[in-house]
Formats: structure tokens, C-alpha cells, sequence
């Protein structure tokens, strides 16, 4: 495909925060200065556990794409304390449940992107990606018209998985 338009990716695309650098301090990470708001609603933080956090993707591929990450501000896997490491695998295990029984999905794609020739796109701030997907969610439209199709509102996904994370007891 020559062509990809993802026109709700723009901001993101577009910017040149200091959050995309590879070296980005906490206080220059956009996931940190979010955590550190206290208004998760707002940034779309699903739920925080003891050492990692769900996280809805502002800058979806497909509808529910959820972000699972640590507190701490950490680039590797290496650098994760074992309980951490626990709790997210924890969290990405009942994510998939969670987005096939809430949000009917046929299958979820589970990745993890490790620095930015990996395609991570803010690199300093380790995060997998749970990205549900369905039947078809590939098909001409993409393949011929170079358009993703996404009928979702961000909020109302936010609504419809919060409750199955708030029940959620790691």
C-alpha cells in the first residue's frame, strides 16, 4: 500500500514533543505528565495498579487499543523489578479477556515496540499495546482507498472498559 491515511494520528504524527525522544526524562514524557495530573479521565487512564496502569490509546489503530505500562519511567524490560514485570504480564493476560468479552472482538494482537528503529513512538517509556481486532477490521477500504475505518467514540470505549478494570484485583 502506498497510502495510509490516519487523520485522527495527525497531532501525534506532526508533533515534535520531547515525549518522542529516545532519551526523554520523566519530565519530558507525555506518559509521566499525565500520571502526575491526577486526571485520568481526561488522559484516559483506565485504571492504576500497584506498579503498572491501563491506558486507552488517544492515537488508536483499532477501537479499544489499550496501552499497558509501568509507573516508573523505564525504556527496557531489563530494567522492570520482578513484581512489575508480574503485574503487567498480569495486566496484558486480563486485558485480552477483558477487550474479546467487552468489546466482542474475534482476536487481539498483544506488542511490544523496544526503541525506535523498533517502531516505538515515544521510546523512553516502555509500553505493549492490546489491540483488539475483528473480522474484516483489514479490508478494501484499506487496501484500495488507503483509509482506515474506525466507527468508535474514544469515551464511550473509556466507559465500557473501566468497570471491567476497576473489578480487576492484582
Amino acid at each position: 500500500m502506498d497510502l495510509l491515511y490516519a487523520p485522527w494520528r495527525s497531532p501525534y504524527s506532526e508533533s515534535n514533543d520531547d515525549a518522542k525522544k529516545a532519551d526523554a526524562q520523566p519530565g519530558q514524557c507525555v506518559f509521566c505528565k499525565q500520571l502526575a495530573a491526577h486526571t485520568d479521565e481526561e488522559f484516559l487512564i483506565i485504571k492504576r495498579y500497584k506498579h503498572c496502569y491501563v491506558l486507552l490509546n488517544k492515537y488508536p489503530y483499532n477501537a479499544g487499543h489499550l496501552l499497558i505500562l509501568p509507573l516508573a519511567h523505564l525504556k527496557n524490560l531489563s530494567e522492570l523489578p520482578t513484581e512489575a514485570r508480574a503485574e503487567m504480564m498480569e495486566l496484558i493476560t486480563h486485558a485480552t479477556t477483558i477487550v474479546e468479552t467487552t468489546l466482542g472482538c474475534g482476536g487481539v494482537n498483544v506488542g511490544l515496540n523496544l526503541g525506535r528503529a523498533a517502531g516505538a513512538g515515544i521510546p523512553s517509556h516502555l509500553h505493549f499495546h492490546v489491540l483488539p481486532r475483528w473480522l474484516g477490521d483489514t479490508n478494501f477500504t484499506m487496501a484500495l482507498a488507503g483509509t482506515r475505518v474506525i466507527s468508535f467514540d474514544l469515551d464511550d470505549v473509556y466507559k465500557k472498559l473501566k468497570p471491567a478494570f476497576e473489578k480487576l484485583k492484582l
